[in-house]
């Protein structure tokens, strides 16, 4: 059987990319609709092995309409994603604009697919930063169960997009930079994303902190969070602490990891084998590496954790998503909540 399945943003770099592993992964298609602005409306886009005419996102986009991939932004996706819903379409949405709300999942298929059971239409996309670490985090909360967690990350420019990519390729080729995501120079720096929570927490910083406890099921679990961008063009690096509950071994937590789903440890770091963004460009799973102990604490260990945040950081995880609402026949839900 094959379904009905729209990209919601598909000119962008999130939305291309939903349709490359569309295609790569086999997703049982029967048909598909580009859709995007007005501006992108009539252009085409080769996918799939043919040429799609992009069409215009609209309140009639998704009659007929099985699973829409939304990479459209935040302020789009509360508008039709419950547009979507009401016409008995499931949207997956990659923006923010739903992952806090109570009654829309938030899932990681590696860690919380039985979240999906329950749900009315609307299905939110992690953070690209939360969905790789809690990846690696669940195998060892099942374990030895989590008590803290401290993150720093290293986060490549495409996680702000095709205008991310523009700042830092002008900036090195001496060009002059109009449209900016940060202040700061990029090239041959690291900046901070901005900072506008009178926490001083920034948003990046305070989506990691609220998703992951979420994800998790842990409400209150301790979680310090640095999030901090450089200049590499795909893949994000976050360097991991976890205190546990019981004694953690970092030999055990190598093969443990080792054995889980969507997780491939490179860790011979005295022959300089670790993962670093280039291992993970291009590719679906999250790589651990560095894994040690940490004696700073009565039990922790300390890892990197590096993942393509294009691919499992966000096009491939709304993708793995369809593909369990499918393989658990969950596509059908009650249309009343919006």
């Amino acid at each position: 059987m094959g379904y009905t399945v729209a990209v919601a943003g598909a000119s962008g770099l999130v939305g291309r990319t939903m349709l490359r592993v569309l295609e790569e992964r086999s997703f049982p298609l029967d048909s598909l609709r580009v859709l995007a602005s007005a501006r992108s409306a009539g252009s085409s886009i080769e996918a799939l092995g043919g040429v799609h005419i992009v069409e215009e996102l609209t309140e009639r986009s998704f009659d007929g309409v099985d699973i829409a991939l939304f990479s459209a932004g935040g302020s789009v996706s509360k508008i039709y994603a419950p547009v979507c819903a009401a016409a008995g379409c499931v949207a997956i949405d990659n923006s923010s604009a739903w992952r806090m709300h109570p009654h829309v999942p938030l899932v990681v298929p590696e860690v919380n697919p039985h979240a999906l059971y329950e749900h009315h239409g609307i299905i939110a996309n992690p953070n690209c930063s939360t969905i790789q670490m809690v990846v690696a985090l669940q195998p060892i909360h099942k374990r030895y169960g989590i008590k803290r967690v401290v993150v720093s990350t290293y986060q490549s420019v495409s996680g702000a997009g095709q205008k991310g990519i523009a700042q830092l390729m002008n900036e090195l080729h001496g060009k002059e930079v109009h449209d900016r995501i940060s202040p700061h120079q990029l090239a041959f720096n690291a900046v901070f994303h901005s900072i506008s929570d009178a926490s001083g927490y920034s948003e990046e910083e305070l989506k990691m902190k609220h998703e992951t406890r979420r994800i998790m099921e842990l409400p209150g679990l301790p979680i310090a969070v640095t999030c901090v961008r450089v200049p590499v063009l795909g893949g994000h690096g976050e360097s991991v602490n976890v205190e546990t509950h019981s004694p953690i071994d970092a030999h055990e937590v190598r093969e443990l990891l080792a054995s889980s789903d969507g997780i491939t440890v490179i860790d011979e770091p005295m022959n300089a084998h670790y993962p670093t963004m280039k291992n993970a460009d291009n590719l679906d799973d999250v790589f651990v590496g560095r894994i040690r102990n940490d004696d700073s604490v009565e039990h922790g260990i300390q890892m990197w954790v590096v993942s393509d945040n294009v691919r499992k950081g966000a096009a491939t995880n709304a993708v793995q998503i369809a593909e369990k609402l499918i393989a658990t026949n969950r596509l059908g839900f009650t249309q009343h909540m919006w």
